[in-house]
């Protein structure tokens, strides 16, 4: 095991919360991924930060007006509707900006042979809309919802959802009734690809393990994954995307 392995392990055993952030992934061709190497002179912290700092690309302020701030936030293993705050926290801070223009939910995870219900989205819907008021999202959507589902949310909602993702290899046409729905009320129904289950506990924990042989990975349970990407209204270039993830170690 390297330096590099046997500093990031030391400074995990001893953290709580570990946040981790790719930077812009369309500068990785021509950069090297860094995470603290030594603390030899600093102390442990209790949050560690591992960031592809080199790839971390803020947006010219200059630049904001021209530019389309979006997010689509995962939730994996947290029950707190406090994540999707932290979530928008942290992405407006890797980016340099006060406000995200469109933030869209996935869908929570619930037990296997339970429905989602609103009662499932209501708490994240909550802080959402919280976000909206405080002007730090401007449009909120959702991911995945029939015509039911997004129907009772809508009829619940102080903001109400502008935009819903549907999964078409799931569905291969845009379902009538949820289109009619869609329509009458200007919501916009947008496609994506997205798996079932972006990112596991299962697959998290294996991939720590895989990077820094010596821990504990079962220990880090991984709460909630953000992507954004950054376009330029006029042309529809994408200039920046990435990931931002929140780990906790279980027990604190």
């Amino acid at each position: 095991m390297g330096t590099d392995s046997r500093a990031a392990g030391a400074l995990l055993a001893r953290a709580s919360t570990l946040h981790l952030q790719t930077g812009n992934l369309l500068n990785w061709g021509r950069l090297r991924k860094k995470c603290p190497s030594t603390h030899s002179e600093e102390e442990f912290p209790d949050v560690l930060e591992c960031t592809v700092s080199h790839a971390v690309e803020k947006i010219n302020p200059d630049e904001r007006e021209e530019m389309k701030v979006s997010a689509k936030l995962f939730i994996v293993g947290s029950n707190s509707s406090s994540s999707t705050r932290n979530a928008v926290d942290m992405a407006c801070s890797v980016l340099g900006v006060a406000q995200l223009d469109s933030v869209i939910i996935a869908s929570p995870p619930i037990e296997d042979g339970v429905n989602l219900s609103l009662e499932h989205l209501q708490p994240y819907w909550e802080e959402l809309q919280n976000l909206v008021h405080s002007k730090k999202i401007v449009a909120i959507g959702t991911s995945d919802l029939d015509k039911t589902q997004l129907e009772q949310l809508y009829q619940w909602a102080q903001v109400k959802p502008n935009s819903n993702q549907v999964n078409l290899a799931s569905c291969c046409v845009m379902p009538p009734d949820l289109t009619a729905f869609a329509k009458q009320f200007d919501i916009q129904l947008l496609t994506h690809n997205d798996p079932k289950e972006l990112l596991s506990e299962a697959s998290f924990q294996e991939a720590l393990q895989e990077s820094i042989p010596d821990i504990q990975a079962h220990e880090w349970v991984p709460l909630w994954l953000l992507r954004y990407s950054v376009i330029v209204k006029s042309r529809g270039i994408i200039k920046s995307k990435g990931y931002i993830l929140q780990a906790k170690r279980k027990g604190f």
